[in-house]
């Protein structure tokens, strides 16, 4: 047998080049995160502090209210974080791990949003003293990262350390948050209802 070495040689379908995804698309998350962060310390600033935004009955204070529903919110986000380790296979956990993150985010995020709205429409964002300057900076942070999570759990072909990290911002801002809002009223007005 010959070979014609002037023979059309058959052609493969080459494989496709593994494309990485531009850097420049995660500028999109950063900015609506950045927009969402400064819309709510702008509108935070410039509003006129209604003093109060709602109270619920059983409760003795809007504060009460507040630090119960951020304890409720930091709980479920100690939830997150164990069933995010379980769903990247650093904890065992049961096959529904990542239904119990999804709606433990979910939960936590509903507990979170009335705290915000007292915090922005009653308070403002003030500064008179470090902790609650750092307290209005995170809340507008959080909500900034949160949206830019959201936006990336929606994108292909992430890599896999970047929703680990925004996630654990996500964490560490409402974590803070708690330790400055809840954990202080807790500390300084006792545990009250």
């Amino acid at each position: 047998m010959t070979v014609d070495p002037n023979a059309a040689t058959q052609s493969w379908p080459s494989p496709e080049p593994e494309r990485r995804p531009n850097p420049a698309r995660y500028l999109i998350p950063a900015l609506v995160a950045a927009a969402v962060a400064v819309a709510l310390g702008a509108y935070g600033k410039v509003h006129d502090p209604a003093g109060t935004a709602f109270n619920l009955a059983g409760f003795s204070s809007t504060g009460a209210v507040k630090s119960w529903l951020a304890s409720a919110a930091f709980l479920f986000a100690l939830v997150q974080l164990v069933s995010a380790l379980m769903v990247y296979g650093k904890l065992p956990g049961p096959s529904w791990s990542s239904t119990l993150h999804r709606w433990s985010g979910r939960v936590a995020f509903l507990l979170a949003v009335p705290v915000a709205v007292h915090c922005l429409y009653a308070l403002g964002f003030q500064s008179y003293e470090s902790r609650v300057l750092w307290h209005s900076l995170l809340g507008c942070f959080f909500f900034g990262v949160f949206s830019a999570k959201m936006l990336l759990l929606r994108w292909e072909r992430l890599p896999g350390w970047l929703l680990p990290i925004v996630g654990g911002l996500v964490f560490t801002a409402l974590t803070i948050l708690w330790l400055t809002s809840a954990l202080w009223f807790f500390r300084t007005f006792g545990v009250t209802t």
